[in-house]
């Protein structure tokens, strides 16, 4: 890629990682209830899952995915029946990611589950890899080797990712430390529960 095409591609993406979306809004949601250094594990999950659909979107594979959205039922269903789940558990007070005065509570979530939480949320977004498909393959300059240009934009992409989703969920924290003393953490276990239903209705319904 060249240095003119970097210097597009840059902030485009960059831009578009910072807007609040699924993938965001869920990061924002585990920095409150779990705190940071255990949403990365989230995070893990949603980069392995942004790679992929990239990856697919340059090879091609993401046209014929689009053609056929049967493909996405299980995963939207599955992952947006689990996030909803969650939701409403936080929202009661009561599940692993509930907000807690104890800290302990933020080593209490599965490792996996977490990853898994995020790479569901990340491959099941029909506009996910629209977006993809129609962002990518433009910058993809014919005349030099796919590897070097395919490696250089999966960096960008995932770099911009982590960078927002870092900011998100340090934010998420931050208001957690503000708001979250003994007679406030029922009202946060709300806001999170509500953000996290939405997250799950808006992965069904994407």
């Amino acid at each position: 890629m060249t240095w003119s095409t970097l210097t597009i591609f840059i902030p485009t993406f960059f831009f578009v990682s910072i807007t609040p979306g699924m993938c965001m809004t869920l990061a924002l949601t585990m920095g409150m209830s779990i705190g940071y250094r255990r949403t990365l594990w989230m995070m893990i999950g949603e980069l392995v899952g942004v790679a992929l659909v990239a990856l697919a979107a340059i090879l091609g594979v993401a046209a014929v995915m689009l053609r056929y959205p049967d493909i996405f039922v299980v995963f939207k269903t599955v992952g947006a029946s689990y996030l909803f789940y969650l939701g409403i558990q936080m929202w009661r007070s009561k599940g692993k990611l509930a907000i807690s005065t104890d800290s302990t509570n933020e080593k209490a979530h599965n490792d996996w589950d977490l990853v898994m939480q995020g790479f569901v949320t990340a491959i099941a977004n029909p506009k996910g890899w629209a977006f993809m498909i129609s962002l990518l393959p433009p910058f993809i300059d014919q005349s030099q080797p796919m590897a070097g240009q395919v490696s250089i934009m999966l960096g960008i992409i995932l770099l911009s990712e982590f960078v927002c989703m870092t900011i998100y969920a340090t934010g998420g924290k931050g208001l957690k430390r503000t708001l979250g003393n003994a007679n406030n953490v029922q009202t946060m276990n709300r806001i999170a529960g509500t953000l996290m239903c939405g997250v799950g209705i808006w992965l069904f319904l994407g």
